[in-house]
């Protein structure tokens, strides 16, 4: 239910019979989005410029699906290559990645395959995969064709969408698809956003 407004909110979680806890981290080069895929789940907000991260920041959203709770602990990576190595203690003990690369940009979609495959070989034997086509509103400079993306998906078998946090399309999807094939695969009603912590970041 994505719209340019963000995620609707209410004022705390609703009561429910089940809570479902899981670690998501987000992977990808720099400049592809990440922060801004987050900061629009969790916030509903988009910045033009959004500065680089450091290292990595943390962050958690908590939202409802019928009967169940969800309280997701978002790690959003910095994408420079001179932080690659600290990757593996983020991904590590994740029930989640979203690999993201940019429409625009075949290279960021080149590292988005060596990050799934790094997470095929390292992460959990259980980690959800999705991979993000992102800047989907740029689609008239687009350069990764979105077939192309899909059919990899597929092969390796990876939740995809293109997402855009500039207009917010695909950004809740993507993420509740992912807490539905995660914890709650049995439920399929419209979902409705709960509370909100607020974001802090972490420096390494």
């Amino acid at each position: 239910m994505a719209g340019r407004g963000g995620p609707a909110r209410t004022n705390g979680a609703a009561a429910s019979n089940k809570i479902c806890q899981f670690k998501l981290v987000l992977l990808g080069e720099s400049a592809v989005g990440k922060s801004s895929l987050v900061l629009r789940f969790v916030k509903g907000q988009f910045h033009e410029y959004q500065e680089s991260t450091i290292g990595a920041a943390f962050l958690t959203q908590t939202v409802c699906l019928d009967d169940t709770t969800v309280k997701f602990e978002i790690w959003d990576t910095a994408g420079q290559e001179r932080y690659h190595s600290l990757a593996p203690m983020y991904y590590r003990g994740a029930q989640a990645a979203i690999v993201v690369y940019d429409i625009t940009n075949t290279d960021t979609f080149t590292r988005a395959k060596n990050w799934v495959k790094e997470l095929q070989r390292q992460a959990s034997p259980n980690i959800v995969i999705a991979l993000a086509g992102n800047k989907a509103d740029l689609a008239n400079k687009r350069a990764v064709d979105f077939q192309e993306a899909q059919a990899y998906s597929d092969d390796n078998s990876l939740l995809f969408m293109e997402t855009s946090a500039k207009t917010a399309m695909n950004v809740n999807e993507i993420f509740m698809a992912i807490e539905t094939q995660q914890c709650c695969s049995s439920l399929h009603k419209p979902v409705r956003l709960a509370s909100t912590t607020i974001p802090r970041s972490k420096e390494l």
